[in-house]
């Protein structure tokens, strides 16, 4: 590995498995010092203990929550340079049986929580000059979504708005606001609770040929959190194997002759 975080203090919320965990292992490769916070106790100190990361429990839809984490960072290593607000909840139900407490509960999480992520990271990078603040959105709600995914694709077409104020209002502080859209990824979830038929189908909707590996979006978070990405800010950085290209199903070139 190339240390390209080395000496960088990073706060990954949401990272007990999955994408979070894959960004967390990333960043522990290029030499960042770990602050995870995560709702799901167990799972998250156990991934921390295997970093050799500091872990604090954290509900990210409570401000005082979001202040604790970022607090813990700082007490730690004396400085916050890189936040990463994964954490995220997308209960199937169709819009006719969400409760308003089922939407409201969604959007404290999702969106709610991606708000308080970047106000408590705010006050330390402006004061020091630098930062990195980064969401995981998706291509659900910003481009695309399916039947039952109502207020989570709400939460992610807000937090791409977001983004693009938070980077605005932030500019003059050293300080990027990004974002990555993951498409289909193979993660725990996707391999528990969906079958090989329904996993093939998604396949087959994708032109790369493959879900997408949860390094391949760590991938793209380590480039938006590193000094390469200087120049950038504002914008999302889609990681979906080029599944939002096709205009229709019948998108496959079969080359004559084979």
């Amino acid at each position: 590995m190339t240390g390209r975080l080395a000496g960088k203090t990073a706060l990954i919320i949401g990272m007990a498995q999955g994408i979070g965990k894959g960004i967390a292992v990333r960043f522990a490769e290029e030499g960042a010092n770990l602050v995870l916070a995560d709702w799901e106790e167990a799972a998250g100190r156990k991934t921390a203990h295997e970093l050799g990361a500091q872990f604090i429990h954290t509900d990210i839809s409570k401000m005082a929550d979001a202040e604790a984490a970022v607090a813990l960072a700082l007490a730690k290593f004396g400085r916050l340079d890189i936040i990463v607000q994964n954490a995220g909840i997308y209960p199937w139900q169709l819009i006719e049986d969400t409760s308003s407490e089922d939407w409201d509960r969604v959007m404290g999480v999702n969106l709610r929580g991606s708000f308080h992520a970047a106000k408590a990271a705010l006050k330390p990078m402006r004061a020091q000059g630098y930062g990195r603040i980064l969401f995981t959105s998706s291509i659900t709600g910003p481009h695309v979504t399916s039947p039952g995914h109502g207020h989570y694709s709400a939460t992610k077409a807000g937090i791409n708005g977001f983004i693009r104020s938070a980077a605005l209002e932030f500019s003059g502080f050293g300080i990027t606001v990004n974002g990555v859209e993951p498409g289909n990824i193979m993660t725990e979830g996707i391999q528990e609770h969906r079958g090989d038929a329904h996993i093939a189908s998604m396949v087959a909707a994708i032109p790369l040929g493959r879900l997408g590996s949860v390094r391949d979006v760590a991938n793209a978070f380590l480039f938006l959190a590193s000094d390469e990405a200087s120049y950038i800010t504002g914008t999302t950085i889609v990681v979906d194997g080029g599944q939002l290209l096709p205009e229709g199903n019948d998108f496959r070139i079969v080359p004559t002759g084979v």
